[in-house]
């Protein structure tokens, strides 16, 4: 006897079907916290030194540290006991609020424009879309994250499985 298998559609689909909503307020809060890394390849190096006008080998040397065989962006540990990407860099700003001009102290990423694809990915990383809890978790700490434009689950998995620079 020969039953008709029912396909069961949620388990075709992933838990974010219907898109993420996720716009990078460049607070920098990804690029802090504990010990970590950020994975660089030899095009990424390449495109930094060219952004710092620097020699490929000066960039490796200053910026970057040998963890195996891979190479990562250096960390320097704050007075908070946190570890920041050394491109993040705390800049007076201001803004106005209510006819009075704030002033306040704003952390950016000194290299955006031609940051790793670890950072362009974010926050579309396999261990954050594996369950809406771990999406969650992560934007409790990330502003960006269930604000804005919403992505789509195209637009989400070319981004978690990116092997260079996503468009745009």
């Amino acid at each position: 006897m020969k039953l008709d298998v029912i396909a069961n559609d949620a388990a075709q689909k992933p838990w974010y079907a219907d898109g993420l909503s996720f716009t990078c307020t460049q607070c920098g809060n990804c690029c802090t916290g504990g010990p970590g890394y950020v994975w660089v390849s030899d095009v990424e190096i390449e495109r930094l030194a060219e952004f710092l006008k620097l020699s490929i080998d000066e960039t490796k040397q200053r910026h970057c540290r040998r963890v195996g065989r891979r190479l990562s962006l250096k960390e320097h540990r704050t007075p908070a006991g946190l570890y920041d990407c050394n491109f993040l860099k705390e800049i007076d700003a201001e803004r106005e609020v209510e006819g009075q001009v704030v002033r306040y102290k704003k952390r950016i990423c000194t290299i955006y424009q031609v940051r790793p694809l670890q950072c362009r990915t974010w926050p579309f990383w396999d261990g954050l879309l594996q369950s809406e809890k771990a999406w969650r978790h992560a934007s409790r700490g990330c502003p960006g994250m269930d604000v804005g434009r919403v992505r789509s689950v195209k637009e989400i998995e070319s981004l978690r499985d990116a092997k260079d620079w996503p468009p745009g």
